[in-house]
């Protein structure tokens, strides 16, 4: 999802709420409280120099159970923001707290904002003599090959 996306999202919506992958409901008191320009500059594993830039949203929760953050109030929020993210339309990570900080990508099911696994991926197959495909665990485990089981 990006800026613009969540933008006409919230100018829609009577209330704001987040999904986790797993289907439960972030509590409705959590607070947005960060909102910034996370830039990446690195080199991958085949020597290509690479820059990447998102607009990171950090949620959290305390101990206050009668907060609610308005869809309007989250909009002022992305408005003051825009001084710090510029003008490009970014895509949106997501930070939320678990048993360490999560990132997350972000989506909108047209009621609900959900918070999408990431993944890491290798950016130089063909410089790391990967093949070209790539098998999702569960077919993995179909084949019989399963984590620390030394076929991968």
């Amino acid at each position: 999802m990006r800026i613009s996306e969540m933008k006409q999202a919230l100018a829609g919506l009577a209330a704001v709420n987040f999904r986790l992958p797993d289907g439960t409901y972030l509590p409705k008191h959590f607070h947005v409280t960060e909102v910034g320009l996370v830039t990446k500059h690195f080199i991958d594993c085949g020597g290509v120099e690479r820059r990447e830039a998102v607009a990171n949203f950090q949620l959290w929760e305390a101990g206050d159970y009668d907060h609610r953050l308005a869809p309007q109030k989250f909009l002022h929020i992305l408005q003051l923001s825009g001084r710090i993210l510029g003008s490009e339309d970014l895509a949106i990570e997501v930070e939320y707290q678990q048993a360490t900080i999560g990132k997350f990508g972000l989506a909108f099911d047209g009621t609900d904002f959900v918070l999408t696994p990431k993944q890491t991926a290798c950016l130089a197959q063909d410089a790391c003599g990967l093949p070209s495909f790539s098998l999702a665990l569960p077919q993995l485990q179909a084949t019989g090959c399963t984590p620390g089981g030394g076929c991968c």
